[in-house]
């Protein structure tokens, strides 16, 4: 099963309040138009080029800057497993669940979902972690985006 969890409110207003702040400081960094307006694809204004082969030397790290601090899920799957509604209701405190997945395998990493890499348990500092053994190439994940 996913790590993944239910955010409570508390935590959606956080994610919100993050996204509304990122919202806001684009917009004071926006350059404005012939008009005054700022510009942009949303915005109605004449979209600005990703490639770096046009104007200067800093347009591909301005662009990389403007996803870096974007938050997303990342996860580590232990394993999983297909069972009815009937055995979910019966779980309790010491219940175990068998997963697919046999001890000592990789765990899969992911990231928003997709696969990333994968990795072996380790303990930092009292914490779990996970030492990344293999990662995915960044064509191999554009490749499999691209099929779903």
């Amino acid at each position: 099963m996913a790590s993944e969890e239910k955010p409570d409110d508390a935590a959606a207003d956080d994610g919100m309040a993050d996204w509304a702040e990122a919202l806001l400081e684009q917009k004071a960094t926006e350059p404005t138009g012939a008009d005054g307006q700022p510009g942009g694809v949303l915005s109605g204004g004449a979209p600005r080029p990703f490639s770096s082969s046009s104007g200067g030397g800093d347009a591909p790290i301005n662009d990389i800057n403007m996803v870096l601090d974007i938050p997303v899920q990342l996860s580590v799957e232990l394993g999983r497993t297909k069972v009815p509604i009937k055995h979910i209701l019966q779980l309790g405190q010491g219940s175990v669940v068998e997963l697919d997945a046999l001890a000592g395998e990789p765990m899969d990493v992911l990231v928003n979902g997709y696969l990333i890499a994968q990795g072996e348990v380790v303990v930092v500092n009292d914490k779990f972690g996970i030492r990344l053994t293999d990662v995915v190439t960044p064509s191999e994940r554009l490749r499999r985006i691209s099929k779903n």
